[in-house]
């Protein structure tokens, strides 16, 4: 079961968010949490490798703090690194992946979610940015050539927790206004404010985030139509859409819809979430989570209520969205009597 699975999370975020300083707080501070560190280093450049300079040729080699907590520098083949780590995992609470130059965590996802040898052991327990109050919207401002979303953008998109760090370092006014932002571009992320990267570990770590019943949590407002809110010019690529509506959908032609959407979207698509009703499956209330073209899709924990409205509802995450447009292609997957 997945209460037997080691939870890995992963932190993506820019050089100088502060990633160093929360590896630097797990491994040496704190002491409530075992955590097994893994650097990983996408870019060209080691930057973070001050902490884990006297680190290893081999990745076996793993450097114990005096707080049982573990750290390792991963040169690329993560999945090693795990396999090997897997005979001591239950000494671990969680597994922290730290991420340096990687935009798009969909690969260590899908990964973890597919290999056996990993799905064994481990399940991603959710994916963290971390992003510096004072610098975050230089960094979502800056333009990428064609039309590209930029990776700060991306990181954001693809998280279910944005750390807010150094928030001291900002006025309230700039505060509010980033959260502001935050929000347009990724609705579903708990965002949690902190200085010197020292957020609680129980915020953001061990709390299976990252699995399909998220959309059950989410803000209802979210879901209301765009034309009764208040039109706020958003120059943000990434944006999040929420489309819900009543009654029971077709499942196959909602599985031919989201197949079609899937490839031909998938670049553009971060982060979907749905909770479904089928026509023709009783009480049952269906929900999937995807990144990019992996889906994972089942029964949620609980039916629908009895008398409870059969509300379907979607998010969408991605770039170059249009809402209205969606709604009109998920709302043709509705069944009708007449399609007997």
């Amino acid at each position: 079961t997945s209460d037997d699975l080691t939870p890995i999370t992963v932190v993506t975020g820019f050089l100088g968010a502060g990633k160093t300083t929360l590896v630097n707080y797990i491994l040496k501070e704190q002491n409530k949490w075992k955590i097994a560190v893994l650097e990983n280093e996408f870019g060209e450049v080691s930057i973070d490798d001050g902490l884990v300079a006297e680190s290893m040729d081999a990745p076996e080699d793993l450097i114990t703090m005096d707080n049982g907590c573990v750290c390792c520098s991963v040169r690329g083949d993560l999945i090693r690194t795990l396999g090997q780590l897997s005979k001591r995992r239950k000494d671990f609470d969680a597994i922290l992946l730290e991420t340096t130059g990687l935009a798009d965590p969909a690969p260590i996802v899908y990964t973890v979610q597919t290999n056996p040898k990993m799905s064994d052991h481990y399940r991603i327990d959710s994916i963290v940015c971390l992003a510096d109050a004072k610098h975050l919207e230089q960094h979502l401002d800056e333009v990428k050539p064609d039309g590209a979303c930029n990776e700060a953008q991306q990181q954001v998109a693809f998280a279910d927790k944005i750390l807010l760090n150094k928030t001291d370092l900002v006025t309230k006014e700039d505060l509010v206004r980033v959260k502001k932002r935050l929000a347009t571009m990724n609705q579903f992320a708990t965002v949690i404010e902190t200085q010197r990267s020292r957020a609680p570990l129980e915020s953001f770590l061990g709390l299976n985030s990252f699995n399909m019943e998220g959309i059950l949590a989410y803000d209802p407002s979210f879901f209301d139509d765009e034309s009764t809110k208040e039109k706020t010019h958003n120059t943000d690529l990434v944006q999040s859409v929420g489309v819900k509506f009543s009654g029971n959908l077709h499942a196959q032609w909602f599985n031919m819809f989201m197949m079609d959407l899937l490839r031909e979207r998938a670049a553009d698509l971060y982060r979907t979430k749905g909770l479904l009703s089928f026509h023709g499956q009783g009480d049952t209330k269906f929900v999937f989570q995807g990144v990019h073209e992996q889906i994972n899709f089942g029964p949620a924990e609980k039916p629908w209520a009895e008398g409870e409205e059969r509300i379907n509802k979607f998010v969408f995450i991605g770039k170059n969205l249009d809402r209205a447009e969606l709604t009109k292609s998920l709302m043709e997957c509705l069944f009708k009597e007449e399609d007997k």
